[in-house]
């Protein structure tokens, strides 16, 4: 079994300031834990920049 070290907690945070060079942005985000948390799922952002995790319900804002 490999451990993998330095990873964040899945959906430790309930908002998320991206950017386009975050571009496709998927939830739980990289670099996160994904053995407790949901499926990952890209987010599909509204005109005014702003999605939502159906899973999760974590926002996200594109800067």
């Amino acid at each position: 079994m490999t451990v993998q070290e330095n990873l964040s907690t899945p959906n430790a945070e309930d908002r998320y300031e991206v950017t386009q060079d975050d571009m496709p942005v998927h939830c739980p985000m990289p670099g996160s834990s994904l053995w407790n948390s949901h499926p990952q799922v890209f987010i599909a952002f509204d005109k005014n920049g702003n999605g939502k995790c159906p899973y999760c319900g974590a926002e996200y804002h594109l800067k």
